[in-house]
């Protein structure tokens, strides 16, 4: 699947389907009192910059992350006191059931996002899929983005569900997102984002963070060992704070704050059992892979003891590449 088609999805079931990447569902006034969710921030700090599997090897001493920091609430085995303000919000799941006209939406992520003085965008991006099986703690992460590019596994993928809520308004700070794919102009979620959310789904919908102000002095670095938390001084401001030396501080509401929630849907429960039931392991991902290379007359082969080769990784991708959606802004994540 390429960039000259817009991405649907398709879960085949008995007597259920489930159709997704429509446009998101907007909700205003989430929260009745958003002192809570700032009571959870503070509780909850330091918070520590974006990693993630596209950054390895990076400099701990080096200065070359953006401020944009990050933290789970909710993961695997973690839920963090207080966090089911966020992970069973009756709202969000609701517009998560209606989006996809499913029954059974299951929590299983809170994650915060806290950004500053980012003088270009985020990556244009989907979200990392999961399959029954399959997922970054077994695969490789480009092995999995393949599988969801290739179209192979739709009836092996874990339809997820994401709600994007936003704290406050800031200098820029807007959302650019794909719903009528990516060969079409984005929208854009922008000005009045205080306590909105967009409830749907950014695993088949490109999305990009858009710049983040203040812009006075361009993007600034820190190095993956900076910290953001409240200053402790009485002044309501949150400090970044880097190798021991303040970088930066402000108000709290000069941040970008928004709070990410996901999570897995399935039409009903019967289709629930039968897709858990039906795991992929990386013997059945190989032959998937392999018979529709052959088809497609590629000379490549899925080696599985070659799964950190950069020269298969670079042969496969180029079968299967991503997208690249229209009218995508320039990233600070872009080589320069």
């Amino acid at each position: 699947m390429g960039g000259a088609s817009r991405i649907v999805r398709v879960i085949y079931a008995p007597g259920a389907m489930i159709r997704y990447s429509d446009p998101p569902i907007l909700l205003r006034d989430v929260f009745e009192d958003v002192g809570e969710v700032v009571g959870l921030l503070e509780r909850n700090a330091p918070y520590t910059p974006l990693g993630g599997w596209y950054r390895p090897g990076v400099d701990l001493d080096t200065p070359t992350s953006p401020m944009w920091f990050q933290n789970d609430w909710v993961h695997a085995d973690l839920r963090v006191a207080g966090s089911e303000l966020f992970l069973f919000h009756e709202r969000v799941t609701q517009a998560a059931r209606d989006f996809y006209d499913a029954e059974v939406i299951v929590p299983h992520s809170v994650y915060v996002n806290m950004m500053a003085a980012l003088e270009r965008s985020g990556p244009a991006h989907t979200d990392n899929p999961r399959f029954h099986g399959r997922d970054r703690s077994n695969t490789p992460m480009w092995l999995l983005r393949t599988m969801l590019w290739s179209g192979l596994f739709d009836r092996y993928t874990i339809v997820q569900a994401t709600s994007i809520w936003w704290m406050n308004d800031v200098e820029g700070g807007g959302l650019l997102y794909w719903p009528d794919g990516p060969d079409k102009p984005p929208h854009e979620h922008v000005g009045e984002m205080a306590n909105t959310a967009l409830v749907g789904d950014n695993h088949g919908m490109f999305h990009q963070v858009g710049p983040v102000g203040p812009f006075d002095q361009g993007t600034r670095l820190v190095t993956p060992r900076a910290e953001l938390a409240p200053a402790g001084d009485g002044s309501g401001e949150w400090a970044v704070t880097d190798r021991g030396e303040v970088r930066y501080r402000a108000p709290l509401e000069r941040y970008r704050v928004s709070v990410l929630w996901k999570a897995d849907v399935y039409p009903d429960e019967a289709e629930q059992q039968r897709q858990m039931a039906d795991p992929l392991s990386i013997p059945d991902v190989a032959r998937i892979f392999d018979r529709d290379l052959e088809e497609k007359r590629a000379d490549v082969r899925l080696d599985l003891d070659r799964l950190e080769d950069p020269g298969l990784i670079a042969a496969v991708n180029a079968v299967y590449p991503e997208a690249i959606p229209v009218g995508k802004a320039p990233s600070i994540f872009d080589p320069a």
